[in-house]
């Protein structure tokens, strides 16, 4: 129904109830006599005032399906004034008061016109907002959040769910109802309470889950194999703004098992707090994140440097809404590969830490353009270094890769002789270079969590390289979180990796997000299209002959200095350009095996050596 059609309804309704009201009230005291044509004058003013004061109080404006108290409370006002403007109005004419008739008008009166309104909404439950092909569906958490879910779910007519049940593990809550549904179990019982309820859809509504909380209803979620959504967790409503009752699908960075990063919020203040920043790759699915994590530390200003225009123009355009009146916010497109360009960006802003994310991280496309990567992440890493220490730069970061340790892949061999590159310059420079590894990023560009949910919207099968396939999984805030601690910890040389947990089976992750998304494996299916060109089974973290047992910060490692060979780095810089790819890949692969760690390092034989007993914080 249109805004006016529903505008004329009530309008004429309401001219009605007051008719009737009036002439009622006045039968039901005098039911022998005649109406006196006074009333007619009275009708006519009580109609004018309930008009006024629905206007006023902008009752037509409301949506009658979704009437609370308030609109209740609203229409006793209403009334009561109403009511009373007609009496002051009677009085002044006649000098006198019919108070036995206003009364009763006043009680008719405002029982029918609730009455419409509650039928109105009753109507619209019963005969419009109730569908045949809305999904049955568990709310996991009888809350206040759970609660709120459910009054949108049972209000809304454009969302395709109706609940049915609650489960929830305050044992109180069992076999209570709300909204006339029942909470029925504890959410140990969510997989038979699917089953006996006939349910389609899951929402767990509990934003105050920890993790582990989280991994168990999933699991339970998982053995019913039912599309699942969820409600915000605290940190993102509190943090992002994001609206409690916003259902999000399932990310499978809730599934990694383990507690996420704790930052030093106090060191990283002291660090940040109106200095200027430049994050090269800013315009990356890790640089940007960095981006938005540095802002919260008020920064004097920050430079987003990267050769992609369109991604850069949108991570500018995405601060600028929240921080340009606070910060200032400088890009600059430009290629780390012109060395030229680097050194004039930096003595420009003289930066006070750069972040270097930017980087090819493709494995099979670095297979096949080993040059490129030469060119870009240790050509291109060394012309950001050596702008940063010539600008006097105070902290340098950069980013590496799980694939760096051990490498197979020509990208991951650029990375290692990038970190050995940037931990060499530590020994004699003023700025402290140091360098972090992640593992793979869960939504990050290229992240196999995207390709798979793109392949189960087309009906699957989904495509793993290998079945034994494992990684370890980070999220990007994690990653970006994990480079900004790296700054406060800084000292010079150090290569931080977080513990990451367990590593994970890719076939898992793939089955997993099949069930979480609705589905049986059956239903999607997985093909194994094997491994590709420089991919490995699994990837470690650290080098047996790099790990140092102790946590020098709660979740993050150190690694041990390596040996750096300057002239077969510095031959390989110079003559790749010259060589076949093969022999440009064997010189590198050679190179980035070969390493001898002393048990205590010596510097002048290329060693750095890191004291892991003396870290605080900042």
């Amino acid at each position: 129904m249109t805004y006016y059609n529903r505008l004329f309804t009530l309008v004429f309704l309401d001219a009605l109830v007051v008719v009737t009201a009036v002439f009622l009230s006045y039968w039901l005291i005098h039911p022998y006599d005649e109406i006196p044509a006074f009333t007619m004058i009275i009708t006519l003013i009580l109609l004018v005032c309930h008009y006024f004061f629905t206007a006023y109080l902008k009752q037509y404006k409301k949506a009658w399906e979704y009437a609370s108290i308030k609109e209740m409370f609203n229409i006793f006002k209403l009334t009561a004034f109403s009511i009373t403007i007609t009496a002051a109005f009677q009085l002044y004419f006649t000098h006198f008061l019919y108070s036995r008739e206003l009364f009763i008008t006043c009680i008719l009166y405002m029982g029918m016109i609730g009455c419409s309104r509650l039928a109105w909404r009753i109507y619209f439950e019963r005969y419009i907002k109730q569908s045949p092909n809305k999904k049955r569906t568990l709310v996991v958490g009888a809350g206040s959040a759970g609660t709120m879910i459910t009054s949108r779910l049972l209000k809304s007519s454009n969302i395709d769910l109706v609940p049915v049940a609650f489960v929830d593990d305050d044992k109180a809550k069992l076999s209570l109802e709300i909204f006339n549904i029942p909470v029925v179990a504890g959410t140990k019982h969510i997989s038979q309470v699917v089953e006996q309820y006939k349910i389609e859809h899951i929402v767990i509504a509990i934003p105050s889950l920890k993790r582990e909380e989280i991994n168990a209803i999933l699991s339970e979620c998982i053995k019913a194999c039912k599309k699942t959504q969820i409600v915000p967790s605290l940190e993102a409503i509190v943090q992002g703004g994001v609206p409690i009752n916003e259902l999000q699908d399932i990310q499978m960075e809730d599934l990694l098992g383990r507690l996420p990063v704790q930052l030093d919020d106090e060191g990283i203040s002291e660090k940040i707090v109106d200095s200027t920043i430049l994050v090269t790759g800013a315009g990356g699915s890790i640089g940007s994140e960095i981006c938005r994590q540095i802002m919260k530390y008020n920064p004097a200003k920050i430079v987003l440097l990267g050769h992609g225009e369109n991604s850069i123009y949108a991570i500018e355009l995405e601060l600028r809404e929240v921080y340009a009146d606070t910060i200032e916010i400088v890009t600059e497109i430009a290629d780390i590969q012109d060395r030229r360009r680097m050194f004039q960006v930096i003595d420009h802003h003289r930066p006070n830490i750069v972040y270097h994310a930017a980087a090819h991280k493709h494995v099979p496309l670095m297979e096949s353009n080993p040059k490129e990567a030469v060119k870009n992440n240790m050509i291109g890493t060394m012309n950001v270094a050596e702008a940063s220490e010539a600008g006097m730069v105070d902290i340098f970061v950069m980013v590496s890769s799980d694939k760096a340790v051990n490498p197979t892949s020509i990208m991951g061999a650029s990375k290692c002789l990038a970190e050995m590159m940037i931990q060499s310059k530590s020994l004699s420079s003023h700025t402290k270079f140091v360098t972090v590894r992640f593992g793979n990023v869960l939504g990050s560009n290229g992240s196999v969590i995207p390709l798979f949910k793109k392949q189960i919207k087309k009906g699957g099968p989904l495509t793993v390289t290998h079945p034994d396939m494992i990684r370890y999984f980070m999220t990007i805030p994690e990653a970006s979180r994990l480079v900004i601690q790296a700054g406060v910890l800084a000292k010079g040389g150090e290569v931080f990796v977080l513990d990451m947990g367990e590593p994970v089976k890719i076939v898992d992750f793939a089955k997993k997000l099949i069930q979480l998304s609705g589905y049986t494996v059956e239903d999607i299916g997985i093909t194994f299209t094997g491994i590709r060109p420089g991919e490995k089974l699994y990837e470690e973290l650290l080098g047996e002959d790099e790990v140092y047992l102790n946590q020098i910060y709660p979740q993050i490692h150190i690694g041990k200095p390596r040996e750096v060979n300057w002239n077969a780095i510095e031959d390989i810089i110079t003559t790749y350009d010259f060589l076949s790819e093969e022999t440009l890949k064997d010189r590198m692969l050679k190179l980035a095996n070969y390493r001898k760690v002393n048990e205590v390092p010596i510097p002048d034989n290329g060693l750095i050596p890191v004291d892991v007993t003396n870290y605080q914080k900042g």
